[in-house]
């Protein structure tokens, strides 16, 4: 995944393999290149795991804040796996009340011990509500229909053909935005309503042209938005150029080269 901007050129070579769980290793493991774009000197080296979970979380706060009716008395975090859990970190972080939802197995390893499974405890702020692992749906998708007042939803983990977080039904009935159209709509969580022909390219806006004042993002407090993060090497790129530009700061470890 290659980017180029402000000075500076990207390379993240990422795996991801849902087995290594099974075996006691990260499902994403890799490397961030950070290289100096008009000498090609090579600047920094970092954790692709650790870079992927600061810029997914970002992008998922800022979609939040960006189509969020105005007034919304809570956030949810569906998952608390190493993105979702950085996500809840980074809307703690704002001084945001966060409710998770997480299966047993991520309680136990990023929550206090305290209730059983279904129970209620608190971490960093947060409210951990737990499901049994295992207790998921068809595709991993959520059936239900959402009836919340205007919510705003962030879907970030359909990461391959084939596995969705949101049911077709609720394509149908939501504003949508992505960050990218051509990424979106062949292997993000856009990709099911693409096929069944529920989703079209004028149905969908890309989060960019919103930020930008180019696009509406939300119209009304009954809308009902999703925001489809399929990540870009261009957020890879921003978060990395700014912790090279703190690694002082960050205590980052620096090597000669």
């Amino acid at each position: 995944m290659p980017a180029l901007g402000g000075g500076h050129a990207l390379l993240k070579w990422v795996t991801s393999f849902p087995g290594n769980p099974a075996k006691g290793l990260p499902t994403v493991t890799g490397l961030v290149l950070l290289s100096n774009a008009e000498t090609g000197q090579l600047e920094a080296v970092l954790d692709a795991a650790a870079v992927t979970a600061l810029r997914t979380a970002a992008a998922a706060v800022i979609a939040v804040e960006t189509l969020c009716r105005s007034g919304a008395a809570s956030t949810a975090v569906v998952g608390c796996g190493v993105n979702g859990a950085e996500t809840v970190r980074m809307f703690r972080a704002l001084g945001t009340e966060v409710f998770v939802w997480t299966s047993t197995r991520h309680a136990r390893k990023r929550s206090p011990s305290g209730s059983g499974a279904g129970g209620a405890v608190t971490r960093g702020g947060a409210r951990v509500r737990r499901r049994r692992h295992g207790d998921t749906r068809q595709g991993g998708a959520v059936p239900g229909r959402v009836t919340a007042r205007g919510p705003a939803r962030v879907a970030d983990g359909c990461g391959r053909p084939g596995k969705a977080e949101v049911a077709v039904g609720e394509l149908e009935r939501a504003d949508l935005f992505c960050d990218d159209w051509e990424q979106a709509s062949h292997g993000g969580e856009l990709a099911a309503g693409v096929e069944a022909g529920v989703v079209t390219r004028k149905r969908v806006t890309e989060i960019g042209r919103v930020l930008t004042g180019e696009a509406d993002g939300r119209r009304s407090a009954e809308d009902i938005t999703l925001f489809d993060s399929t990540g870009l090497a261009i957020q890879d790129l921003a978060i990395a150029k700014v912790a090279a530009a703190k690694a002082g700061a960050l205590d980052l470890v620096q090597l000669a080269l």
